[in-house]
């Protein structure tokens, strides 16, 4: 009897392992081929993309190279990393103290953080003309420092509502003393709670990067010039021609995930510990 037991439990095991395995399996073909398809498509010629092919007879590599030197697409990128890395961190600079006071002092009551999210849930359109004319009052009108204000307080609410369960898993002793201690309210944020906090806030300045990344609609009405234009508004204009050539666009948008999957790779370990672990070492 005492034999069968572990047989039992390995054989569980080996099961728990394959089904496992076939999962991670259908994940990475549902996710990889659609990429691997997308590179197929950017070195295709213009008529290929029409004809349903899935391998191209003779790769065009000509359409990565008139990407890259005949558009605005490198500009894009550049001004998209700018954009995102910057409204991150403004939001989580914002974003901390706020969920420290709605945590600690209980700021605004209980419905105050549920208050700040409701505008996020809402459409991004109905906020288009408000921003375009306080930016156009402020002189930041289609600017790339206008628009990284408006990502940076456009993601505040979900910083502040991610922020806010880490926080509470912060033992509130730790704070209290530092208080006895003599610290205030600046030196305890900014020196306690804030390193305390940096795996969490850097997965969630992660996740707000990707976020303004890949952001449109604002970045459409907002920027006019190719200076400010975004990788997703530069995308949109290969579109403005009467027949697209999407070999042209799919390779464009190649380049353009691959600071996303860079950042994926290297701020992978930062953003699982960050998410996994909480605030507490």
């Amino acid at each position: 009897m005492s034999e069968v037991l572990p047989r039992r439990r390995r054989a569980s095991t080996d099961h728990r392992s394959v089904l496992a395995t076939i999962v991670l399996a259908v994940l990475l073909v549902f996710f990889v081929v659609p990429l691997l398809y997308l590179v197929s498509v950017s070195l295709m010629g213009r008529n290929e993309t029409g004809q349903g092919v899935l391998i191209p007879a003779v790769p065009q590599w000509s359409n990565w190279i008139e990407v890259l030197t005949g558009s605005d697409l490198l500009r894009g990128i550049a001004n998209s990393l700018i954009a995102a890395i910057g409204g991150a961190l403004l939001t989580t600079a914002v974003a901390l103290p706020g969920a420290w006071a709605i945590v600690r002092f209980r700021t605004g009551g209980a419905t105050l953080a549920g208050t700040l999210m409701s505008p996020w849930l809402l459409p991004p359109i109905v906020a288009v003309v408000p921003l375009f004319t306080l930016l156009r009052v402020l002189g930041l009108n289609n600017t790339l420092v206008g628009l990284t204000l408006v990502y940076a307080l456009v993601n505040v609410p979900v910083a502040i509502w991610l922020l806010e369960g880490f926080l509470r898993k912060l033992p509130v002793e730790i704070e209290e003393a530092a208080r006895i201690d003599g610290a205030g309210s600046f030196r305890l944020l900014s020196f306690i709670v804030a390193p305390l906090m940096a795996p969490a806030m850097i997965a969630i300045g992660i996740i707000v990067g990707v976020l303004n990344y890949n952001e449109f609609l604002l970045a459409t009405f907002l920027t006019q010039s190719p200076d400010s234009q975004t990788l997703p508004v530069v995308l949109s204009l290969f579109y403005g021609e009467r027949t697209p050539h999407f070999g042209k666009i799919a390779a464009a948008s190649v380049i353009g995930v691959i600071p996303v999957f860079a950042a994926a790779v290297f701020l992978q370990r930062w953003l699982i510990g960050g998410l996994t672990s909480g605030s507490v070492r």
